[in-house]
């Protein structure tokens, strides 16, 4: 039931915002006119995703406070976002940062290399929040893998191919709100059983015989220091290259604002992710690791079941309606994830592609949205196609993957295009072509897809294949000429930092 009023309200506000989308502006965009708090709570309540409300709960559970990497590098990740790129960006660009890259080198070359990668990174940070979601469906609902993917894709296009970028900001900044309360909500109750004291809760910890000192130390998930430090780089920088998180720096009206969004975002992530020990260490110590692994190996039912212990337990109506409203919350969490997601992959084919390659700049505002639209359906589909036949595969890899091509590909092409006189197009090119190749052979050749007999030592290898992502641009730029790209670097450094000239 509680389920059904969220998404039963979720779907009005789709209807709302769809009546508001008049121009492609609005759809890529949400017109340019969301204020710089919500769109910082729009970002915030993308990246308070499964992963983060369920993920890092479970990882703390199962093996102690190095769970906590996520929380922190996701949280100061913003801090590049808003010394790189938040005001550079919202200034250089229209809808993407592709039009960045492309108005300062060669477009005809660099925009539909750029546009696959985005494409590429959106579709594999999309699919594993789909598998997740169909997991979720079967345990929590009691219904298929299938039958969750099918619903969370079908509302998925809805979302998207009707309300466009409005209504995935409505949603995510609604779920966000929901995801706040219940969390600190869920905190207090966990707490109250410690005596509110941190201290009080670590003692727990220490002195649990099924957990012990080494839950609140280093070292009890990622025990070799350099998986740590590959996996805190990649999404320090990742997330600073993901283009759902770009896209959002066109939906505000000035450069202000767009800073402001970077510092929201901050203030609601730190509000979350101060938290998420809690649920971890407090699931840990009151519901107990061997239950938490039978309803679930992966972990991700920590914070449901730490739900329905703190507010009555199992069979009681307190303890089955607060853990329906954390459920609930959670599914429609994947669902806004996901819509950001496709909105930023159909952009990719739309308006980078089909809009910028295919049609020269030549396109009515209305065909524009219709395009948009129908890419969305296209790509809301064929990732459905693709969940359903990687949903009884490990796709934890997917995920790494995304963060691993936007740092190593995106960001050397995006930093360098607004930082670095002497870029060239084939630096640029050689860049995003050998990235990509590092990427996929990195990950698709690492521990996480082939275990043991893995060829690449590293399951995050962001700390080898980001440095070499710019080393590359940088050395082939060095090797080649560019007059073109000289020039326009000048005029893109006025418009980056004045707004003079911006589309």
């Amino acid at each position: 039931m509680v389920f059904l009023v969220l998404i039963s309200g979720t779907l009005i506000l789709t209807a709302l915002a769809a009546r508001r989308v008049k121009t492609d502006r609005d759809f890529y965009a949400a017109g340019g006119q969301i204020p710089g708090w919500q769109n910082g709570l729009a970002i915030a309540g993308e990246f308070m995703a499964s992963g983060a409300f369920l993920g890092i709960a479970g990882l703390i559970a199962f093996h102690g406070l190095d769970g906590e990497i996520f929380s922190i590098c996701w949280f100061a990740s913003f801090f590049v976002v808003l010394v790189l790129v938040a005001e550079v960006i919202r200034n250089s660009g229209k809808y993407t940062f592709v039009d960045i890259v492309s108005y300062r080198l060669d477009a005809n070359k660099i925009r539909p290399a750029v546009a696959i990668t985005v494409f590429v990174v959106s579709l594999a940070y999309l699919i594993p929040q789909m598998v997740a979601a169909g997991a979720l469906s079967r345990i929590l609902f009691g219904i298929s893998d299938t039958m969750g993917i099918l619903i969370v894709g079908g509302l998925m296009i809805v979302y998207v191919s009707l309300g466009g970028m409005m209504a995935a900001t409505w949603i995510q900044s609604i779920k966000a709100v929901f995801l706040l309360a219940g969390g600190y909500i869920l905190a207090a109750l966990t707490m109250s059983h410690f005596d509110f004291s941190v201290p009080q809760l670590f003692a727990a910890v220490a002195e649990s015989p099924e957990l012990g000192e080494q839950w609140i130390q280093q070292g009890g998930w990622l025990s070799n220091p350099i998986e740590r430090y590959s996996l805190g780089l990649s999404l320090l920088f990742g997330t600073a290259a993901m283009p759902h998180v770009l896209m959002r720096m066109f939906t505000v009206k000035t450069k202000q604002q767009a800073q402001k969004s970077a510092l929201w975002t901050m203030v609601f992530m730190g509000m979350f992710h101060m938290i998420t020990f809690i649920f971890g260490l407090g699931a840990a110590v009151l519901v107990g690791r061997q239950a938490i692994a039978a309803m679930d190996p992966g972990g991700n039912l920590a914070t449901p079941m730490l739900a329905q212990f703190v507010a009555g337990g199992a069979g009681t109506f307190t303890g089955e309606l607060f853990m329906a409203f954390i459920v609930s919350v959670a599914f429609i969490t994947v669902i806004a994830t996901v819509s950001g997601l496709c909105i930023a992959a159909s952009t990719a084919f739309s308006y980078d592609f089909w809009f910028k390659v295919v049609k020269k700049g030549h396109q009515e505002h209305d065909e524009q949205v219709r395009t948009a639209r129908i890419a969305a359906i296209a790509i809301g589909i064929l990732s459905i196609l693709v969940s359903l036949l990687l949903k009884n595969v490990n796709v934890a890899y997917l995920s790494g993957l995304a963060f691993s091509i936007a740092a190593t590909v995106n960001l050397p092409a995006i930093i360098l295009a607004l930082y670095w006189r002497k870029l060239t197009t084939q630096g640029a090119m050689a860049g995003i072509l050998s990235g990509m190749a590092l990427s996929l052979f990195a990950v698709l050749g690492g521990p996480s897809f082939m275990g043991k007999a893995a060829i690449f030592p590293l399951a995050n290898p962001g700390i080898v294949t980001i440095p070499l992502g710019f080393l590359i641009t940088w050395a082939v730029s060095c090797l080649t000429a560019d007059e073109r790209a000289k020039v326009k670097y000048e005029e893109l450094s006025v418009r980056a930092h004045s707004g003079l000239g911006a589309e």
